[in-house]
């Protein structure tokens, strides 16, 4: 054998054809090994690799075909390429090389430039598909290594985000139970004897003390909702409902707001398949944003559209609208502005859109031409 890393074995029972063979292919010093039968090629190839094999189709015993079948079924020897030596150049003989799994074929006698055409065609697809696959089994390996860096990263994500839930829900508890203790006894104190300075400032902590409860409810749905603990229970609805029973709630728990509420959508119940609690939530934070930031005496009309199988429920204020700042963060979670205008700091539109994200539905916020802010929620009538 030669020196050149290429190694062909030629299989053919003629003495003269492998001769000729063997002084073509010495041109290019591939390295050469010969066989005189199948037989012997199969015990060869058991032995040694090769990048190429030229068999001859008709020889005694073993053919070139059931040679070929024998190497394509060996994992060792299945993926070399097999150029047929033969004389037949029928169509029926060529299907059939084909089928056993051969390559190619080049006809007998031989011309020197073909056959060097041919073989040099097929060790470059086996060097290429041989790198491919090195390149294809490095991707995977990186693949793997990355998809265990990332299992680790959200294994520990996880362990945070429950640590997280956890630590609000606590922090919720201990806001909530001394909280209510609160707006209990100002309660009590505001069917005493007092003056009105003592009772509006009893109001006032009232007020306070209820939006601090609010806060942290609101912080621990978004948690929850984030980490995807909480599971909607979704029932059909009528949006006409809800709104009205948030409306009405707004109304009682707020009876000195001066946000004047008009609802413009008809007399014909709209269905939809919605958690009603998370969607009243949702509908109640736009409301009181309108109400905190709207400006004295504004308004804020709600109303209903149905479009391509949805339902849009849109609230419109004559409030200043949205700052520049507000509209850049919108659903970043406790990013600078309030839930509808710049002023302040709080929840920003994240809570309302992980509620609507797990309805399948879209909120869209923006300042309208005729001047203040317009929030449209849009969720997916029933089927």
């Amino acid at each position: 054998m030669n020196n050149k890393s290429e190694k062909i074995l030629i299989v053919d029972d003629v003495s003269k054809n492998i001769q000729i063979l063997g002084n073509i292919l010495s041109q290019k010093e591939f390295q050469i090994a010969y066989a005189q039968s199948g037989e012997q090629a199969l015990e060869i190839c058991n032995h040694q690799e090769f990048d190429l094999i030229l068999l001859d189709i008709m020889m005694p015993g073993m053919d070139g075909y059931e040679v070929c079948k024998r190497l394509k079924k060996d994992p060792k020897t299945n993926e070399i390429p097999i150029i047929f030596l033969t004389a037949k150049a029928d169509m029926d003989s060529i299907i059939k090389g084909f089928e056993t799994g051969g390559q190619d074929y080049i006809t007998k006698p031989f011309n020197a430039a073909e056959l060097l055409a041919r073989v040099n065609n097929h060790l470059l697809i086996k060097s290429q598909r041989e790198t491919l696959k090195s390149m294809n089994n490095h991707l995977e390996d990186l693949v793997k290594e990355r998809t265990k860096d990332l299992e680790i990263a959200n294994h520990q994500l996880s362990i945070l985000d429950q640590a997280k839930s956890n630590f609000l829900s606590l922090i919720s508890h201990e806001i909530r139970t001394p909280l209510n203790g609160v707006i209990g006894l100002t309660e009590l104190l505001n069917q005493t004897n007092i003056d009105n300075d003592q009772k509006e400032y009893l109001d006032y902590l009232s007020k306070v003390s209820k939006r601090l409860v609010n806060f942290s409810d609101t912080a621990l749905l978004i948690t929850t909702l984030k980490i995807d603990r909480y599971f909607p229970e979704k029932l059909p609805v009528s949006i006409n409902n809800i709104i009205n029973e948030v409306i009405k709630e707004y109304r009682k728990d707020d009876i000195k707001s001066n946000l004047n509420i008009d609802s413009d959508f008809g007399t014909e119940q709209i269905l939809v398949k919605v958690d009603s609690e998370l969607i009243k939530k949702c509908f109640q934070m736009i409301i009181e944003n309108a109400d905190r930031f709207a400006g004295e005496n504004s308004n804020l009309i709600i109303s209903l559209q149905i479009e391509d199988n949805m339902v849009s429920v849109v609230f419109s204020d004559d409030g200043p609208g949205f700052s520049e700042t507000a509209l850049s963060g919108l659903f970043e979670l406790f990013s600078s502005g309030d839930i509808l205008h710049s002023e302040g700091s709080g929840l920003g539109l994240a809570a309302s859109k992980l509620i609507l994200d797990a309805h399948e539905g879209s909120i869209d916020v923006k300042n309208s031409d005729k001047g203040g802010a317009q929030v449209t929620v849009k969720l997916k009538l029933l089927s």
